[in-house]
């Protein structure tokens, strides 16, 4: 099974990961694991005032803070997954990735917010249900 972790370095990425660990049909070596991290983008002023090549190499390395705890953790459990940095909204890139890289799930953690409160912040994970064909398993 192919399956995409969206990781955000928050605490609902390690209630994402604590689950995940404890379902050994997923918790598999056996299976393709893809990490995948959206940085928000920089303003365009700023982007231009700084130049192209710094602004992706802060991206790298915001991704890359993200990023390592997890496929560490995964190495741990002799899994060594793909990683794939993103820049852009969030929800719409992960959606994108999934779809591309034709996985069979997306896993990611969620705030777990009411309706109400999706309306007023928005939600990740609401955009990455809206936009996405492959199912997706959310961790609250």
């Amino acid at each position: 099974m192919k399956i995409l972790l969206a990781v955000d370095g928050s605490s609902y990425t390690k209630k994402m990961l604590a689950y995940l660990a404890t379902h050994d049909n997923m918790f598999s070596a056996d299976n393709d694991f893809t990490l995948v991290s959206i940085q928000a983008p920089l303003p365009p002023r700023a982007r231009a005032a700084v130049g192209a090549e710094i602004a992706n190499g802060y991206y790298t390395d915001e991704s890359v803070k993200v990023t390592n705890p997890v496929v560490k953790f995964l190495a741990r459990h002799g899994i060594e997954p793909k990683v794939v940095h993103k820049v852009g909204q969030p929800g719409e890139q992960i959606a994108k990735v999934a779809q591309a890289g034709k996985f069979d799930l997306v896993m990611m953690g969620s705030h777990g917010h009411s309706a109400l409160g999706n309306l007023v912040m928005g939600s990740v994970a609401t955009q990455v249900l809206a936009h996405c064909s492959v199912p997706v398993l959310l961790v609250r």
